[in-house]
């Protein structure tokens, strides 16, 4: 079983709206830690505050590599994380989707099933650029 949802759309298509109701309900029904990792702080106060909520812009987040070591430090610092979502991922560093996206995809789809982490990305990009092998995490 995946460890590993997208939620893809254009600007407009309720990815927030559905992206906060899961956030919420993974509060209420996960025994562990919940991580978000967003792009600014609009999401500041839509969130419960039980969320560690994480702004990539108090890092410099430049690629891939760099945001798959930042979620294998947020893993070996706390090992009660059962569930991180991050926000706007590929806005997170101005990448447009490609393969090398669907290639993170995999790898968190990976390391979420070898050390029991959920993930749910919201990925703002028309969901008809993914091909079949990414359309397995909607």
């Amino acid at each position: 079983m995946s460890q590993l949802k997208i939620i893809m759309g254009l600007k407009g298509s309720g990815k927030t709206k559905h992206f906060i109701e899961l956030v919420t309900r993974a509060i209420a029904d996960e025994k562990g830690h919940i991580v978000c990792l967003e792009r600014g702080n609009r999401l500041t106060y839509d969130l419960p505050h039980a969320v560690r909520l994480i702004q990539s812009t108090d890092y410099n987040f430049n690629g891939y590599d760099f945001m798959k070591g930042f979620i294998a430090g947020l893993h070996s610092g706390d090992y009660d994380i059962t569930h991180i979502f991050i926000d706007s991922v590929l806005r997170i560093f101005g990448e447009q989707y490609s393969a090398e996206a669907e290639d993170f995809f995999d790898w968190i789809d990976e390391f979420g099933e070898k050390h029991g982490v959920r993930f749910t990305l919201m990925v703002s990009a028309d969901a008809e650029l993914a091909t079949e092998r990414a359309k397995k995490y909607f």
